[in-house]
């Protein structure tokens, strides 16, 4: 299903990632398949091509929605369990429900900055701090997972937590990183322009849940995902396409 970029992209990332690798290898491998595919040359053709029609508009169009941290998140191809590959759009100022959230992920991710930077702060639970019950950054934890019967996000409390910064980086044009499942993070657009990120999500043995901290105030207990008709969809990949033909 799909055309000539399509199909190289879908072999691409099937060789690279559909072993038995692994959590360290598989994120090697990620980012290594990611920063080959997000070359601008090659990215403006495989999105060109998606946003004709090509690929499984309908599938992923209902798997693309305005991120709580803040985002456009586009699915582009769906591996099934094993592989996803996003383009992720970030917005300036855009303050979404979990925007100052820190947060892990159910599988090993990879990401390459296509356009402008990202800013990212990497964190570990406090444990001597959560002992003592001073010290740390507090927050509030959340299990978030997916509701039973939609692709609502479900938080369930967690209780108190004190978190640790581990790392700041920046991440310009050109960059990019992997980052284990557990791994806690916390990301943003870090400049006036729109930044764009291809992200992938791997793994087929994914966490049930993942963890979230936050220390803006209590989450409600569900979020809803507002994914997008398919016109929108494809109007989406068409502007961000023309994103990519200036650079």
């Amino acid at each position: 299903m799909g055309g000539r970029q399509v199909l190289a992209a879908r072999r691409l990332l099937a060789g690279a990632l559909d072993g038995e690798l692994p959590e360290h290898e598989l994120a090697a491998a990620a980012r290594s398949a990611v920063t080959e595919l997000g070359s601008p040359d090659r990215l403006l053709e495989l999105i060109a091509e998606l946003s004709s029609g090509e690929g499984n508009p309908e599938g992923c169009a209902r798997l693309s929605y305005r991120h709580v941290l803040g985002f456009d998140k586009l699915l582009l191809i769906d591996g099934g369990p094993r592989h996803m590959l996003r383009a992720h759009v970030w917005h300036p100022g855009a303050g979404g429900i979990g925007a100052e959230d820190i947060h892990n992920h159910r599988s090993p991710l990879a990401s390459y900055v296509v356009s402008g930077r990202l800013a990212m702060e990497l964190y570990e639970v406090d444990e001597d701090a959560d002992r003592m019950g001073a010290g740390g950054i507090p927050a509030a934890r959340y299990e978030e997972s997916l509701a039973e019967r939609s692709a609502d996000w479900v938080l369930k409390p967690a209780g108190p937590a004190r978190l640790r910064l581990t790392h700041t980086g920046q991440y310009a044009a050109g960059s990019s990183y992997a980052l284990p499942a557990h791994t806690l993070h916390r990301a943003w657009c870090d400049t006036d322009a729109p930044t764009v990120t291809l992200f992938l999500e791997t793994g087929a043995e994914r966490r049930r849940h993942t963890d979230v901290f936050t220390a803006a105030g209590p989450h409600p207990g569900a979020v809803a995902k507002v994914p997008l008709e398919v016109p929108d969809y494809l109007d989406a990949l068409r502007e961000l396409a023309e994103r990519l033909r200036v650079l």
